[in-house]
């Protein structure tokens, strides 16, 4: 399956940028650290307009609402 590769990569990221730091100080900056490494890949999936589920494909399912989502830019403002 296609997004089994993903989900392991992602993985191996997270666990390649842990091992860097080895020893973290308290649990709110390994939280950070894992959620800056997911929003960073976020970001790179939706640049490069690649979705594994995109809301018009998750539209196509008939028992999900698929709520809309503001892009970045609305987001920021």
């Amino acid at each position: 399956m296609w997004s089994t590769n993903l989900l392991e990569r992602l993985n191996e990221e997270v666990k390649r940028r842990t091992r860097v730091v080895v020893i973290f100080p308290n649990d709110a900056s390994i939280t950070r650290l894992v959620g800056a490494v997911l929003l960073e890949q976020d970001e790179h999936w939706q640049l490069e307009g690649r979705r594994m589920f995109s809301a018009e494909s998750m539209v196509a399912i008939p028992s999900l609402e698929v709520p809309a989502q503001p892009s970045l830019q609305e987001a920021a403002a």
